[in-house]
């Protein structure tokens, strides 16, 4: 048995840093960042091309029929960049929700589209994973009403939303009597919004229940875990290099034994989330009846050490951590939002209790 990648995920991996350390430098990040750049359509087609987007579909929809654990490690690659594409809910959630609820009709319309990057379809999810006040989904005859936020891979040709009965809807971004809004948060790297719905018609999953719902979420917990292990091993990585130039004293302080101190707990505290997240794309695949709880557990326990990580690498780096010129910040906000998204850890830890049967509230 082997407890590491496949030399085709190691492949995979490579290839994805490669390509994104070419067309994804952080320059361009800057510039998604600060506006000046719409949806990154040349990465989104170069992505299409490697077969991101189509790993999670079968090969009978034009996808490459890969398993949880290859996008996990897609998703670190990302996360390592900062990269500014849809992933989380275009390539992982939302063909998911079509596998397991869809209609052959959705399934066909769809997931072709999806693989070869022809269409994004963003998810309107959040509201099950954290009742927010004014937010929330209703469906009846056929028609949605009410308002969704944090709308992941907003920039979107349509939309998977659940309503609050734990049904799921494909819903076009040009229909009738839908709104839309860009949400500013604190990570500017990815589009965020918020969708209001005007007896709004939608196209209902037919498969699609509270189960199928709470298993595209796990998927999303998942994808965002191996971000947040991207996002905080790249700090790492810079802190460190920083450290090996950064001279004070006459000597460079990554020679000084407490900033040693500092990266090791760093490395210390993250390596070990690694094969956690890894573990957790496996049980995805292999182990549905542990895939929920092991998703909780994951995120809620890397979205803790990112924090640690963001703010322990920052520190290294001084007062340059925190200037837009170093750009440190972009993988320092991009763990602190991952944290938020699709269920905070104390919000984890509690579903998690639920689910082992310690604690009786809904």
């Amino acid at each position: 048995m082997e407890f590491g990648l496949s030399s085709e995920q190691t492949l995979l991996r490579d290839t994805l840093d490669h390509y994104l350390r070419e067309r994804a430098p952080l320059e361009r990040v800057r510039r998604f960042a600060s506006g000046d750049e719409g949806r990154a359509r040349d990465l989104v087609a170069g992505l299409a091309e490697l077969g991101v987007s189509a790993l999670l579909i079968p090969s009978a929809h034009g996808g490459i029929g890969m398993t949880a654990l290859d996008a996990c490690v897609v998703s670190e690659a990302l996360g390592y960049h900062v990269t500014p594409v849809a992933f989380t809910a275009n390539a992982a959630m939302v063909p998911s929700a079509l596998l397991l609820a869809g209609s052959p009709a959705q399934q066909a319309e769809w997931l072709g589209r999806i693989a070869d990057g022809s269409a994004i379809v963003g998810a309107a999810l959040a509201e099950l994973s954290g009742a927010r006040r004014d937010a929330g989904v209703t469906a009846a005859a056929g028609r949605l009403n009410g308002r969704a936020l944090y709308v992941l891979d907003f920039q979107a040709d349509a939309y998977l939303v659940a309503d609050a009965q734990g049904g799921l809807h494909l819903v076009a971004a040009d229909a009738p009597g839908l709104s839309r809004a860009p949400l500013q948060t604190i990570d500017a790297t990815r589009p965020i919004g918020e969708l209001v719905f005007d007896s709004v018609a939608a196209d209902p999953l037919p498969g699609a229940s509270p189960a199928v719902c709470q298993r595209v979420l796990d998927i999303g917990r998942t994808m965002l875990s191996a971000d947040t292990l991207g996002a905080s091993q790249a700090m790492i990585d810079q802190a460190v290099a920083y450290a090996n130039q950064r001279e004070q004293f006459g000597r460079v302080i990554g020679s000084f034994q407490a900033v040693k101190h500092l990266c090791a707990e760093m490395a210390a505290s993250l390596e070990p989330t690694r094969s956690f997240v890894w573990y957790a794309g496996h049980a995805l695949a292999e182990l549905p009846g542990e895939s929920h709880l092991v998703a909780c557990h994951l995120k809620a326990h890397i979205s803790e050490v990112g924090k640690f990580v963001a703010k322990t690498a920052t520190e290294v780096h001084g007062g340059m951590g925190f200037t837009d010129l170093l750009g440190l910040h972009y993988w320092f906000k991009r763990i602190g939002f991952n944290r938020q998204l699709l269920g905070t850890p104390e919000w984890l830890r509690r579903e998690a209790a639920r689910a082992q049967g310690l604690v009786q509230t809904p």
